[in-house]
């Protein structure tokens, strides 16, 4: 057992609690943690508990190049991608560092689910439920939800209530077009699967409070159709490590449909690990080459709230 972990986060920079969590879960283990993390500007939230890497854009030639610097120089053991676009570079990082332990599904995989209507098709493929979705020169039933295909945290989302409004949209090939369930509930499931493929963690928790795509205050619960349908999804891909599954229920029929797929850490992971699923002791557990058991006996009705919290820096930077 390694008496010192250091931790790379991608785009990491508000992840104060995860690297809390990473931490207390290195104490447990007489394990000393530290945390890195890789971001375009130096004066961001993390760094009030860890030392940020000031790197290049995700889609920059030197990327790569840039990182494995890093890798080498800070001696990283574990590398852990935080936002959609690193989530192929931490897959690339994969293959280029292979003692490095880096939880996360191939980047094939990862490119299905970072387009939204590729990953659509999947679904489908696979006979996982999705709401109903239309061909830009087919017929719409409206109102219909038009999410861009790439992008995340809602941005640039459209509910679109009929064909007139439909026509102002500039692009409509760049969007998933599917039907609009306005009566919802939308539920977020966190999941861990070791690098053998096994499932260790299942946790839905319902979403009941949302700002800007960020989850603010969320509830774990034990719903058997949402377990039962993400092990399907998880059977079905070569997923490994931290993955996020986003659910939408129709309130007023019950359905329960798939939206998307994160194959990283979601930003409401928290509640799941206080309720006894605890991903941060998986990551540090899997990076020593233990084997994993599944945790089931995870607390229902746990309930997760958030506060904003400031992070001061000075000119001086003192």
């Amino acid at each position: 057992m390694k008496k010192e972990v250091n931790i790379l986060f991608l785009g990491g920079a508000k992840r104060v609690s995860l690297a809390e969590h990473l931490i207390k879960a290195g104490q447990q283990r007489g394990t000393h943690i530290h945390i890195f993390s890789y971001e375009l500007n130096r004066e961001v939230p993390i760094a009030s508990v860890g030392e940020v890497i000031v790197g290049r854009k995700w889609k920059d030639a030197s990327l790569y190049e840039d990182l494995s610097a890093v890798i080498r120089q800070r001696d990283i053991h574990i590398v852990l991608p935080f936002v959609d676009p690193a989530i192929e570079v931490a897959s690339q990082l994969k293959s280029l560092h292979p003692e490095v332990f880096i939880p996360c599904s191939s980047a094939e995989l990862c490119r299905i689910m970072f387009d939204k209507q590729i990953s659509n098709e999947w679904f489908i493929s696979q006979d996982v439920p999705v709401p109903q979705s239309y061909a830009t020169g087919g017929e719409i039933l409206f109102p219909v939800i038009m999410k861009p295909r790439v992008g995340s945290a809602s941005k640039g989302i459209k509910v679109v209530y009929n064909e007139e409004d439909f026509r102002e949209v500039a692009h409509p090939e760049t969007y998933l077009i599917q039907e609009y369930i306005a009566d919802s509930e939308e539920y977020t499931v966190d999941c861990y699967i070791s690098q053998t493929g096994k499932i260790i963690s299942v946790v839905p928790r319902i979403r009941l409070e949302v700002a800007g795509g960020e989850v603010m205050s969320s509830r774990t619960l034990k719903d058997e159709t949402i377990i039962k349908l993400s092990e399907k999804i998880i059977a079905a891909g070569v997923f490994q490590g931290p993955v996020t599954i986003q659910f939408i229920r129709d309130k007023k029929n019950g359905a329960t449909y798939v939206m998307e797929i994160n194959p990283r850490l979601g930003g409401g992971v928290i509640v799941s690990i206080a309720a006894g699923a605890d991903i941060p002791a998986f990551i540090l557990a899997e990076s020593e080459g233990e084997c994993l058991q599944p945790v089931t006996d995870w607390k229902e009705n746990t309930l997760m709230t958030r506060y904003f919290k400031e992070v001061i820096f000075y000119a001086d930077n003192h």
